[in-house]
């Protein structure tokens, strides 16, 4: 049992993410090139608001439970403003990258747009902040013990695979919309990114009550989808001529 909750688990917070990586990434030297780039980025973050932590937690006092609740508060937010000014980093480094690529290609364009660096280094953030928060969580499912038997949630595996699969999903469309802001100079759609960077992260909090935070999130993944579409080029036209190829496919076969 164990060993199914382990793979299922992983399938479930991993699986798409992967498939996106091996579907329109790994096959171009470049892409990987940016996204291990953007893993290390997140890297170089999440050592920053450790280091925070770390100290914040020897300078108060450990028997003060409010405190204590108060720091963990304080981490979380601290964190993901630490994640959204090292994505700006990156996305000034992957500019001027860019640029010195177009000057020395011969057709005098960069070999990859942004948008497409876009997604690239967003799933990059993605992959490597769940592999982060699931690790200990899948280690754990292999057991030995038994979830729930105390009285806890038994849904704390499945719901921790659901989170990080948001998560990973999110960090993809913020990268997009986020970038997109960035070349556009609309610093309010930068805004609006880190704040439900930080929305999700607080709700987050709610957890063991996954029906307060579960729903929620996925709402945001969905309208953060829609939007990550639209930034990156899509159209309900560009829509409307899949479903008609697929269904002309379909009929003629």
């Amino acid at each position: 049992m164990t060993a199914a909750v382990f793979f299922g688990c992983a399938f479930i917070a991993f699986g798409p993410a992967f498939a996106l990586f091996i579907f329109t990434i790994a096959r171009d030297p470049l892409r990987v090139i940016i996204f291990i780039a953007g893993a290390f980025f997140w890297l170089l973050s999440l050592l920053l608001s450790s280091l925070v932590w770390f100290i914040a937690m020897k300078a108060s006092n450990a028997e003060d439970t409010k405190v204590q609740k108060g720091l963990l508060i304080f981490g979380v937010m601290f964190s993901v403003l630490i994640q959204e000014v090292f994505r700006f980093a990156y996305y000034r480094l992957l500019r001027k990258a860019n640029e010195g690529l177009a000057a020395i290609s011969d057709e005098e364009t960069s070999p990859i747009s942004v948008r497409q660096m876009a997604y690239v280094a967003g799933l990059g953030f993605g992959i490597i902040s769940g592999a982060f928060s699931m690790i200990n969580i899948l280690s754990d499912s292999l057991g030995p013990g038994t979830v729930g038997i105390f009285g806890d949630s038994q849904y704390y595996f499945i719901t921790s695979a659901l989170m990080t699969l948001a998560i990973t999903l999110l960090h993809t469309f913020w990268g997009v919309v986020f970038f997109e802001g960035c070349e556009k100079s609309r610093w309010w759609v930068i805004a609006v990114v880190v704040c439900l960077h930080l929305l999700v992260s607080g709700l987050s909090l709610l957890n063991p009550l996954y029906e307060g935070s579960l729903p929620p999130v996925y709402a945001v993944t969905v309208l953060m989808a829609v939007w990550a579409f639209f930034s990156s080029g899509g159209s309900l036209h560009n829509l409307s001529l899949l479903f008609t190829s697929k269904r002309s496919e379909v009929e003629s076969s």
